[in-house]
């Protein structure tokens, strides 16, 4: 039981980086962005290969970040230049990240078994026993890190201007804010959170795989939807508190039932997709009512 919570903790951290990012254009921008299928195999997939060809992990992760941001700016583009509608613009970006992570990749998949990590930095300098044993450690520098800079960011001027434009477009453009601009700006802040996260998960695991990234924006719906349902708080640091327990929830959940007789691996993806209906279905019996997709037109 000790190694399935230490595994939940340690998985559920790293992977509510992702939960945040999606947070950020679903919830914030009111924007339905699937480049996070692709940016999030692109952070692995860059951190991977940086990584094997001698490039220290802590620059590799940095690397992977920006990465990130960048496929961000081009949907982003797609999308508020080229008048793309937001839903098909992060689809021409993950289907084109796909062979841009090939490229980065030479290959399906890449080891990282013998080759040193921010896992096993960290494992090095503190004595650990395994790599893995480190996860937790870096999970909540990281998460402490991103929850300060996104408080401190979204109570500055451009802060609030992103937040707006998810709330209100013209409103925002008639008090003679680009929102082009910010909504560029929330999908690159939105796609680098996942691009880290794909890095740091990559490490975790000990490998990239070009296809990590498949199911990725429903894990990271669960965590924000669980994250909801049970912090019932608009403050975003509570919200982002909520985030980070929901992936640690749902992660706790997932080694729970995989140990069980009835389901494997290979149901996962259909159990994650149950876990998100009902999270959803839930919130038309509470004080969150309406509030998971606002924008959406069948409403």
């Amino acid at each position: 039981m000790n190694s399935i919570l230490i595994s939940a903790l340690s998985q559920g951290m790293l992977w509510a980086i992702l939960a945040i990012g999606i947070h950020i254009t679903y919830r914030i921008l009111n924007i339905s962005d699937l480049t996070s299928e692709s940016s999030f195999a692109l952070g692995g997939a860059v951190a991977a290969t940086a990584i094997v060809n001698n490039i220290d992990p802590v620059i590799a992760t940095l690397m992977a970040t920006i990465a990130g941001s960048l496929a961000g700016f081009v949907t982003g583009f797609l999308h508020t230049k080229l008048g793309i509608p937001s839903l098909l613009a992060g689809i021409l970006s993950m289907t084109g990240l796909y062979s841009v992570n090939l490229r980065i990749m030479s290959k399906a998949n890449i080891p990282l078994n013998m080759n040193d990590t921010i896992l096993t930095e960290i494992a090095n300098f503190l004595g650990f026993a395994r790599d893995r044993d480190a996860a937790i450690l870096l999970g909540i520098i990281v998460c402490v890190i991103i929850t300060l800079l996104l408080i401190w960011f979204f109570n500055t001027e451009f802060g609030f201007s992103i937040v707006a434009t998810g709330s209100n477009d013209q409103m925002i453009r008639a008090n003679g804010v680009n929102s082009n601009v910010t909504i560029i700006a929330g999908l690159m802040i939105s796609n680098a959170l996942i691009a880290l996260s794909g890095a740091l998960v990559s490490q975790y695991n000990g490998y990239a795989d070009v296809g990590q990234g498949i199911g990725a924006i429903v894990v990271g719906l669960a965590s924000v939807i669980i994250g909801e349902v049970i912090f019932r708080n608009r403050n975003l640091f509570i919200t982002l508190i909520g985030i980070i327990a929901g992936s640690i929830i749902y992660r706790l959940i997932v080694a729970l039932v995989i140990n069980t007789d009835f389901i494997s691996a290979n149901d996962m993806k259909l159990f994650t997709a149950i876990i998100v209906a009902v999270a959803i279905a839930s919130t038309n019996f509470s004080p969150l009512k309406g509030r998971l997709f606002k924008n959406d037109p069948n409403k």
